[in-house]
């Protein structure tokens, strides 16, 4: 199946096509998988990370602190 079909059978530009193949290509079903947990616990973590250093801030900033 040609390139072009393939993309228009899925909705896809040729852009996209190409740069999910170069993220994903040659691995198992297994190994996206535990990419994409990867990457949302990686998500959450920074979510995290930058609502501490929020809260670290706003404490630095706290009126009548000597």
């Amino acid at each position: 199946m040609a390139t072009a079909e393939v993309c228009r059978g899925h909705g896809l530009s040729r852009a996209t096509f190409y740069k999910l193949k170069a993220k994903y290509g040659g691995m198992d079903m297994s190994d996206a998988q535990r990419l994409k947990a990867l990457e949302d616990e990686n998500g959450r973590l920074k979510r995290l990370l930058a609502d501490a250093m929020l809260d670290n801030i706003m404490l630095k900033d706290l009126p009548g602190k000597p």
